[in-house]
């Protein structure tokens, strides 16, 4: 496929939604940035790779959304000097993304305006890449001081308020840093990559079956979309197409995951504007979709539920019947408690206006998911490129455009009663058939899946090696764009609306600290 009229030609990977694969050179690189900015796409990824055992040098790789699917570039780099175009001007949230590359792999984004370390913390010297072949990823080092240049704000009145990376709940590490006059936040600065696992150099050398499982576990509340985006990259290596049941049960799970997260965040958003209630009743709820996950799926978050050629577990025809009776019963209740949202007005005084990001704002940092879908963005995956069983399921993009805590709670009580829909259109309409058949890895393979998470899209680009072991596997997560616009929401707003803003993406740490 000739793409915006350049030199080079993207291949498409044998994968259910479109997915495009090409070699660039320098000048093609900054070239397709260019012209993906100018046709208001989107930057999805950008990673580094080490490939000198096959006898090249380093590359960068970037992977863009476009009108007709996703073009994964990749721009090989001189083995002594890797250095690559920035593209941050184009797209403001491959910031990160090149200052995470520089720490893992020692490529460098060349002219770009933010060269701090971004996941290095002191834990490991500046010129040791745990990404690099010549390296194991099990050396230790000595912590080394890490005074980090966090940016500052002067003016008469101006303080910081440090928050972080221990938090008093029970969650994950990151560090705040805001500015502020009074209680009126001027200026917010993120620090994260606290949970740095080293998943990426974990993945090298598993067979992709003990892939599949790593994948899962790069965040918890998204287990099945990073199974599933795996799988379909695993399968997509080889051709392989998983059964027709297999695909309608990992929809099947998806979506249940995606509404167990909706009525978790919905109970604790309540719970954040002190509406105690509301985390009661939907605690109470998200339990009892658990328990009834661990019954049919054999894990309350499904975990391991998703592998390359369809899935761990069938159900039967009495799992279908309580799963079709809990989403008859759970829509009930969440409509009531909808109503109860809607009509209490110290809870909207708390929501409305508050945390705002504009269309426009969205657009320019490259929001995405369901937050960015709250603010003008209707991205999704499921409707955009609808793959099965999703082709058959008429999806609809849930958009808001008030961009405020309101608009993204509002989301969520769409997304919760469109997921319960299709949860029962599946289990009603499950084929029959096997659901699994084996998807043997290929030697010197590339492959790549796309899956629409409740957060947003995630992403996992996978290549094996001459043995036809894993070689590289990058996996991707919508809190990469999302961290950086949540900066810009809490502008203008109080202090004490952080934890409410903060809820309201509910963005993952774990899942961009690879």
């Amino acid at each position: 496929m000739d793409v915006f009229g350049l030199d080079c030609r993207f291949e498409r990977l044998d994968a259910p939604v479109p997915i495009f694969a090409a070699r660039v050179h320098g000048a093609q690189w900054s070239a397709l940035a260019l012209a993906v900015a100018e046709a208001k796409g989107r930057l999805v990824s950008l990673w580094g790779s080490d490939e000198r055992a096959a006898g090249d040098g380093f590359s960068v790789s970037a992977a863009y959304a476009s009108a007709d699917g996703l073009l994964w570039a990749k721009l090989g780099l001189d083995a002594g000097k890797p250095a690559y175009p920035d593209i941050s001007r184009f797209f403001p949230a491959a910031i990160r993304m090149q200052r995470a590359a520089r720490d893992l792999v020692g490529i460098e984004a060349e002219d770009a305006g933010d060269g701090r370390p971004w996941l290095r913390h002191g834990a490991w010297p500046a010129d040791y890449f745990p990404l690099r072949l010549d390296n194991t990823g099990q050396e230790r080092f000595e912590a080394q001081a890490d005074a980090y240049p966090f940016v500052t704000v002067e003016g008469d009145g101006v303080h910081e308020i440090p928050v972080g990376p221990v938090h008093a709940g029970t969650i994950e590490p990151g560090h705040f840093r805001f500015s502020v006059v009074g209680e009126k936040v001027l200026r917010l600065e993120e620090r994260l990559g606290y949970k740095h696992k080293g998943i990426e150099r974990r993945f090298m050398g598993m067979d992709t079956d003990e892939g599949a499982r790593l994948a899962g576990r790069v965040s918890g509340d998204s287990t099945v979309a990073y199974a599933w985006a795996y799988a379909m990259a695993a399968e997509s290596l080889v051709g392989a197409k998983a059964p027709e049941r297999a695909v309608w049960l990992r929809a099947l799970m998806l979506e249940r995951e995606r509404v167990a997260n909706h009525l978790g965040d919905l109970g604790a958003l309540g719970n954040d504007a002190a509406f105690g209630f509301a985390l009661a009743q939907f605690s109470r709820l998200r339990e009892d979709w658990l328990r009834l996950n661990r019954e049919c799926f054999g894990h309350r978050l499904m975990m391991d539920g998703v592998r390359p050629g369809g899935v761990a577990r069938d159900l039967d025809a009495d799992a279908c019947t309580k799963l079709r009776r809990q989403v008859e019963d759970i829509a009930r209740e969440v409509a009531e408690l909808k109503d109860i949202y809607d009509e209490h007005a110290g809870l909207q005084d708390r929501l409305v206006t508050t945390g705002r990001v504009t269309p426009e704002l969205a657009q320019r940092l490259g929001l995405t998911g369901l937050a960015g879908r709250a603010s003008g963005q209707s991205a999704d995956l499921r409707a955009d490129f609808p793959w099965p069983p999703y082709d058959g399921l008429a999806v609809t993009a849930c958009t808001h455009r008030n961009g405020d805590v309101a608009a993204r709670v509002a989301m969520r009580f769409e997304e919760c009663f469109a997921s319960l829909r299709m949860i029962d259109a599946l289990v009603a309409g499950l084929p029959g058939g096997a659901f699994h058949e084996p998807a043997l890895a290929t030697r010197d393979g590339v492959g790549a899946g796309w899956v629409e998470g409740w957060r947003g899209e995630v992403f996992v680009a996978l290549e094996t090696n001459a043995q036809g072991r894993i070689a590289r596997c990058h996996c991707h997560d919508p809190s990469w764009q999302n961290w950086p616009v949540l900066e810009h929401a809490i502008i203008g707003n109080i202090v004490p609306d952080f934890p409410l803003i903060n809820k309201s993406f509910n963005l993952s740490y774990s899942g961009q600290d690879l």
